[in-house]
C-alpha cells in the first residue's frame, strides 16, 4: 500500500512476483489493489528489474466459450472489472516498453494445504467433515481447475524464461475438463466410498446474501458455473512440452492422503 515499502521489498530482486491476494471483498479491491499494484510496477521500474504478475480469470466473459491468451475482457461484477484494469495496467506497460514483464493467468484453484476456492471449500472441506458435498449451480458443466503447486511451478517456469516475456499465459491445467459430476465420482472413487452431492441453485445463493456477506460476495462469479468453463493452456505446453501437469486423480489422491494424515503435502 506504501510506495516507498514497495520500493524497499524489490530493491535486490531480478525477478519479483506479483501473487498477492485479498479477501473476496469488492470494497477492498476497488480500493487496494490497483493502488498496490501502482505501486509495485514503479517499483519494479525504480529498481530496474522485471515483473511476474500472477493473474485470474475474473475479467474474461462467464459463458461457453472456450478461454484462451486472446479472449477479450469482459467482467461481470466489480471484482471483474477491478481484474479487468489491473491486468490493462500491466499491459499497458509491457506495450509501453517500459517494464519488462509478463502475465501468467490461472483459472480456480484446487489444491492441498491451505488452498482457497470454491471447490476446495464445497468439495474437499465437506469430504473431511463427513458434509454432503454442495456444486453451484449445475453439475453437468465442464470445469478446469488447476492444481495449485502446478500454478506455482508454472509461474516460476515462466519467470525464468527470458523469451517468455512480453506475453500473456494460460498455466497448464488436466486437459480432461471435467463435470463436478465427473470429478465427484472420481473422487468417490479414490476415497473408496460413494460421496453424495447436492446442486445448489442460484435462488439459494440469492437468499444466503441476504444473511451472509460472502455468499453476497460471490454472486458475480456464479454465471461461469451455468456454463462449460474450459481453460485453453495450448500455449504453455507446446513452449514446455516436458512439463508434468498434475492429474485430477493424482491431485485428488493427495488431498486424501494429506487429510489422512494431518501433515500438508506438496507435489
Amino acid at each position: 500500500m506504501h510506495r516507498e515499502k514497495a520500493i524497499e521489498a524489490i530493491e535486490g530482486s531480478d525477478v519479483p512476483y506479483f501473487t498477492l491476494g485479498l479477501p473476496i471483498s469488492s470494497d477492498l479491491w476497488e480500493k487496494q489493489f490497483p493502488l498496490i499494484l501502482k505501486n509495485v510496477i514503479e517499483a519494479c521500474k525504480i529498481n530496474h528489474t522485471k515483473l511476474v504478475f500472477f493473474d485470474n480469470t475474473y475479467m474474461y466473459p462467464q459463458n461457453d466459450r472456450m478461454l484462451t491468451e486472446e479472449t477479450d475482457f469482459a467482467p461481470v461484477g466489480r471484482k471483474g472489472r477491478v481484474r479487468r484494469k489491473m491486468a490493462e495496467m500491466v499491459l499497458k506497460e509491457i506495450e509501453s516498453g517500459e517494464l519488462e514483464a509478463v502475465i501468467c493467468r490461472a483459472p480456480e484453484f484446487y489444491g492441498p494445504g491451505k488452498t482457497q476456492s470454491i471447490t476446495n471449500i464445497l468439495i474437499f472441506n465437506n469430504i473431511k467433515e463427513g458434509k454432503k458435498l454442495k456444486v453451484p449451480l449445475r453439475a453437468n458443466k465442464k470445469r478446469s481447475l488447476i492444481w495449485t503447486p502446478d500454478a506455482s511451478r508454472a509461474t516460476a517456469l515462466i519467470g525464468n524464461t527470458p523469451d517468455a516475456f512480453g506475453q500473456t499465459w494460460h498455466l497448464p491445467v488436466d486437459k480432461s475438463h471435467p463435470t463436478y459430476k465427473e470429478f465427484i465420482r472420481m473422487a468417490s472413487g479414490i476415497y473408496g466410498r460413494e460421496l453424495k452431492y447436492s446442486v445448489v441453485p442460484k435462488l439459494m445463493f440469492k437468499l444466503g446474501s441476504f444473511f451472509n456477506k460472502s455468499v453476497k460476495e460471490l454472486l458475480e462469479l456464479l454465471p461461469r458455473y451455468a456454463h462449460h468453463n474450459i481453460f485453453d493452456d495450448s500455449k504453455f505446453r507446446k513452449k514446455f512440452p516436458d512439463f508434468q501437469v498434475t492429474s485430477y486423480t493424482q491431485g485428488i489422491s493427495i488431498i486424501k492422503d494429506e487429510q489422512l494424515s494431518g501433515n500438508t503435502i506438496i507435489k
